[in-house]
């Protein structure tokens, strides 16, 4: 948003040293700089940094006879009652009704603006007083909306008042309700406050109102946040990140209302399940806290899901399952969650556990169990018999092919049956082939 500078503002530096200014010896030495770093995340002492050109040419320091002056490039880092918002690592749509949310336990919200321009997705937040702004930037900075991504930047903005000429998820005049929500058109920009702020290139990234709520915040780096729960996920995080990867509607049958995160399943094989197996089918569905098979009823099992939207899908998808045999009986347990014991397997901390990475991705893959599993993580000279020899024990596979995405080998492999696709995942899922540890997941694709 400024133009090439020698001094460099950097943010995010530390919890010691929130912001910093650096000066580099000219600005063709700060531009290349700045050109490196579009490609390599620049971070100190393991904690990402973010930096952009001040808008100040030069830095000053104090006179011959000590005394201390202001420096110029300070001003930029003065309280105000607006706030520009940089979210990092949009991985789901962030709207004006999800800002409002976030900033308003603050103080007053009066005007959001929207906008993405170079940075990234922006927006800029007015407040009623200069305080609530001071304590939202002091609570929120480097905050992650969704668990894991939509991190906020926050630094006050040097603008003195907004202009929204419009009502709608992209900008909002909280003072004004009787705006109407036309947007501005090519040609015809009117006084909109993206055109005359930032020129008619900015898009907006963004969804309909009807988008996603955030249930709570997380910070950077898996610390503890505000409304987390006692898996430490963001309480009913799940829902709203699944919501948004859904594009706003959540599959048939799915309520995202639910807030029971531990199930009872009944009917099994207690001579072929474990808890590793069960694992390995619930984890589709979202990560696993702990299970535990109950002794006095060997054929019962409790499973604990991340949070009630995930223990939701389990439901829905797997209710009536037939594995080894027997159709699988899914319901939710009145026990709020599984108490930890020598007799209860904790997955809490598992590698395997499917959602703590690309869980937007995640969460648009998920289904009922199919005919076709998707093997991923193979070696990369595994040849096509290999796999299936692997997996042959628990089915016929009618048809296969090992293919290359991003440079990583995987396969898809098409059974006869569901029940045989849904053992040969229970059982393999998370083995050994050629030392690599493979992971099964269902497909929805009906052929290979």
């Amino acid at each position: 948003m400024t133009e090439p500078s020698k001094v460099l503002h950097i943010r995010n530096v530390g919890p010691e040293i929130a912001e910093a200014l650096l000066q580099m010896q000219d600005i063709p030495s700060a531009i290349n700089l700045m050109q490196y770093y579009t490609t390599v995340q620049p971070s100190v002492r393991g904690r990402n940094v973010y930096m952009q050109f001040s808008s100040h040419p030069e830095l000053t320091t104090p006179d011959q006879s000590g005394q201390t002056r202001r420096l110029p490039a300070e001003q930029e880092l003065l309280p105000n009652r607006i706030l520009l918002i940089t979210i990092h690592n949009p991985l789901y749509p962030i709207t004006v009704d999800v800002l409002h949310q976030v900033f308003s336990p603050h103080g007053f919200v009066e005007k959001i603006v929207t906008f993405t321009k170079s940075a990234g997705l922006q927006a800029l937040l007015q407040y009623a007083s200069q305080s609530s702004a001071v304590q939202a930037r002091s609570t929120l900075q480097g905050r992650n909306i969704y668990d894991g991504c939509c991190t906020l930047d926050i630094q006050y903005s040097n603008l003195q008042e907004l202009q929204v000429n419009y009502n709608n998820e992209r900008t909002r005049d909280f003072t004004n309700a009787a705006l109407p929500s036309e947007q501005s058109r090519p040609g015809n920009p009117g006084n909109n406050i993206m055109s005359s702020l930032f020129g008619e290139g900015g898009h907006v990234y963004s969804m309909g109102a009807g988008g996603p709520r955030p249930g709570g915040f997380q910070q950077s780096g898996g610390h503890p946040a505000l409304g987390m729960n006692s898996y430490g996920q963001v309480a009913m995080g799940g829902a709203s990140a699944a919501a948004a990867a859904f594009g706003g509607v959540l599959p048939p049958g799915i309520t995202g209302t639910n807030d029971r995160s531990t199930l009872l399943v009944s009917n099994l094989v207690p001579e072929k399940i474990d808890a590793d197996r069960l694992f390995n089918l619930f984890s589709n569905y979202g990560n696993i806290v702990r299970i535990k098979i109950l002794h006095n009823k060997p054929d019962h099992a409790l499973i604990q899901m991340g949070d009630g939207f995930q223990a939701e899908l389990a439901f829905n998808y797997l209710k009536g399952v037939t594995l080894f045999g027997k159709r699988m009986d899914v319901n939710f347990s009145k026990h709020a969650q599984i108490n930890p014991s020598p007799d209860t397997s904790d997955f809490s901390s598992s590698p395997l556990n499917r959602f703590n990475r690309n869980a937007a991705k995640n969460y648009r893959y998920c289904c009922a169990p199919t005919k076709m599993i998707h093997v991923s993580s193979l070696p990369a000279d595994i040849a096509l018999e290999d796999i299936t020899s692997h997996l042959s024990a628990h089915g016929t596979v009618a048809n296969a092919k090992v293919f290359e995405s991003n440079g990583k080998k995987q396969a898809l492999m098409l059974f006869e049956s569901e029940e045989q696709a849904t053992e040969a995942l229970v059982c393999k899922h998370a083995s050994q082939l050629q030392s690599n540890t493979i992971r099964l997941a269902f497909s929805k694709l009906a052929s290979v």
